[in-house]
Parts: C-alpha cells; sequence; structure tokens
C-alpha cells in the first residue's frame, strides 16, 4: 500500500503530496448493442511528488482519462484511488486545467485566482488579498491585476489558471494538453514557466499531452497508451537531471527516449488507420519530427 508524504518547497511550505493507483479501469460508451470501449484493462500508478506525462495515438482515449481521473465520469470496471480512497466524483482535491481557458470573463485576476477559496470562505479581507498577491508576483502576474480574460494574450491566461489551480493547494493537478493553440516561442515559455513551478513544489502532476518532446521534457515518467481501447503499452523513466533547460532535449538521452517512445507510437498509429487514408496528425508530426 502507498501513502502520501510531506514535501517541503523552496519557501518552506509543506505541500502535501499523493499516490494514485488506476488498477484494470474499462470505459466504454455507446448503447449496450454498440458499445466502443475506449479504455481497457489500465493499469498505472501516479507516484507522490512527480509529473507523470501520458502520450498515446491521437482518439486513443487521454480525455477519457483525464475525465475519469478528475471525477467527471465513473469507469465501468476497474479502480481509481487517491491515496487509497476511491475517486467517486469532482472534488478540491484535484483540480483541472483545460485545453481552452476556463477563466470566468466578467472577473478581473485578482478575483478569478481568489475565486475557489473566497467561495469556500476559507480566506476573508486581508488574509485572502495576501496570498493572492503573494501568488500573483510568484508567477509574474502583479501587473495584470485588475485586467479581465479577454485583455490578456494566451499565455498570460494560462499563467492565471495555473495560480487559480494552485491557490486551491490540490493534491493533484491534471494538466489536459493546456498549452495546446498556443504559438510556438509562447509554448515554450509557458513550458518553462510551468516546469519552474513544479520543480519548485513537487507536487503530483498527471500532464496530458500530444507533444513527445514536451513530454520528455517536463515528465519524471511518460505514460505511453495503446492504440483504441487504450492500455499501458509502455511507461519511459526519464532521468534527466532536474532542475532542466531546454538544452536538454539536444541531449543523446533525450534523443534515446524519444526513439523509444517513437518507435512504439508510430506501430500504435498505424493501427489506427490500417486500411484507412489519410494518417492520424498525431503520426504525421512525430513522424517529421523523428527524422
Amino acid at each position: 500500500m502507498m501513502s502520501a508524504a510531506p514535501a517541503h518547497v523552496n519557501d518552506g511550505t509543506v505541500v502535501a503530496q499523493s499516490v494514485v493507483e488506476l488498477r484494470g479501469v474499462c470505459k466504454s460508451y455507446g448503447e449496450e448493442w454498440q458499445r466502443e470501449a475506449v479504455l481497457h484493462d489500465l493499469t498505472v500508478t501516479l507516484a507522490a511528488g512527480e509529473l507523470t506525462a501520458v502520450v498515446g495515438p491521437s482518439g486513443c482515449g487521454k480525455t477519457t482519462l483525464v475525465n475519469l481521473v478528475a471525477g467527471y465520469e465513473r469507469p465501468d470496471a476497474g479502480e481509481l484511488l487517491l491515496n487509497d480512497k476511491p475517486i467517486i466524483g469532482p472534488d478540491r482535491d484535484r483540480m483541472v486545467v483545460f485545453q481552452e481557458t476556463a477563466l470566468m470573463p466578467w472577473q478581473n485576476t485578482f478575483d478569478n485566482i481568489a475565486f475557489g477559496p473566497r467561495l469556500r470562505g476559507e480566506l476573508r479581507g486581508a488574509a485572502l488579498e495576501r496570498e493572492v498577491l503573494a501568488l500573483l508576483e510568484r508567477v509574474g502576474l502583479q501587473d495584470v491585476r485588475d485586467k479581465y480574460p479577454l485583455q490578456l494574450s494566451g499565455g498570460i491566461q494560462r499563467r492565471a489558471e495555473l495560480a487559480r489551480a494552485i491557490i486551491n493547494r490540490p493534491l493533484l493537478m491534471i494538466m489536459d494538453e493546456p498549452f495546446r493553440g498556443l504559438d510556438a516561442m509562447t509554448r515554450q515559455l509557458m513550458q518553462e514557466f510551468f516546469l519552474r513551478l513544479f520543480e519548485e513544489n513537487r507536487r503530483t502532476y498527471l500532464f496530458v499531452t500530444a507533444e513527445l518532446e514536451e513530454a520528455i521534457f517536463l515528465a519524471d515518467r511518460v505514460v505511453i497508451l495503446s492504440n483504441r481501447p487504450a492500455t499501458v503499452r509502455e511507461v519511459i523513466e526519464i532521468k534527466l537531471a532536474r532542475p532542466r533547460d531546454a538544452g536538454m532535449l539536444q541531449s543523446s538521452e533525450a534523443y534515446e527516449y524519444k526513439r523509444q517512445a517513437m518507435e512504439i507510437l508510430h506501430g500504435e498509429a498505424l493501427k489506427s488507420f490500417q486500411g484507412s487514408g489519410p494518417r492520424s496528425d498525431f503520426l504525421a508530426t512525430y513522424s517529421n519530427r523523428a527524422e
């Protein structure tokens, strides 16, 4: 049995750690006579204080996995456990940062970040303001505290959403392709910014991405899913030293991780399109990058 353990971050704060276990998880959709299996016998552990990245062929069920761990959906079979307790629905102990912005457009940056603690009545008045302002400074948003989401760039919106999740002190942070849609330069900057935050607090993260290099750069472990119905095809331990920088992706170690993952992904993606014309966006993207 794996148990949670506290960890000290750079400022001396104790952060509660969490272990997430998926045991034989299955999920299908559709009517009984034409159900389509999306996940089958999926078993994996998200270790405490580690960032686990999940990659897989396009349409294999990564978003379904996010919905199950977040508690938005229930599995047809198997178990999902957080610190040995079943995940049976959404809870503040798991926070999700989605592909698209979920900031409330009628609230400014300060109020968006303060929303959770204010709603629960945990912090009020000067205490709430001090905590939000400290977090705004930590993520470099102190100059946009009074601006509304439509006044912010995509990268700054992403930072605000990270801050809004962090202030709730979740046991598990779930990232569902959070940098998708950003231009290449902003995406790289956000990866480096996010990595710095992670290496400061070492919370437990589930990070779903379609970008293999992003997974290798950020993660402690990369979980590769198979073609649908998805199961765990391989788990690759990423032993690049921390703290990391983008230059590490040019190392022989990173190249070997990428080669190993590409071999598996290439075969799984081909299974999705056997007997059909176009290849998946996932396969086309990574085939080009692997050359």
